[in-house]
């Protein structure tokens, strides 16, 4: 499994989307669970799956009418470090929540209290 090079918004949006399911996920799902367009979560698929996070496989559920699905789901690896890299994200969110909070805080001033 290689690294993702460029960890986006949308990929991070992709990778929660797949982690939330439970076992494999159709691409129109993960379009609705991300509320991204399907010219921004197919490549991504695609990208998961060069990179070794996800495999895809059809579905052969002869009994559903419409056209087969592709169905994506993590390597063991790809689960791990998408886990991680969530986790990352959720710590950059609330460090960067804690010091935006910081900075609306009053400085205190050098200027002697008066009554």
């Amino acid at each position: 499994m290689e690294p993702i090079q460029r960890v986006t918004a949308p990929t991070l949006d992709v990778l929660e989307a797949l982690l939330s399911t439970d076992g494999a996920a159709w691409g129109l799902l993960v379009i609705k669970a991300t509320g991204r367009k399907a010219g921004t979560v197919y490549p991504i698929l695609e990208r998961l799956e060069g990179l070794g996070w996800i495999r895809s496989s059809w579905d052969d559920d002869a009994d559903r009418p419409g056209p087969r699905r592709r169905l994506y789901e993590f390597t063991a690896e790809g689960a791990e470090a998408a886990r991680d890299l969530l986790d990352a994200r959720q710590a950059t969110a609330v460090a960067s929540e804690a010091s935006a909070r910081g900075a609306r805080r009053p400085r205190p001033s050098a200027r002697p209290v008066t009554s």
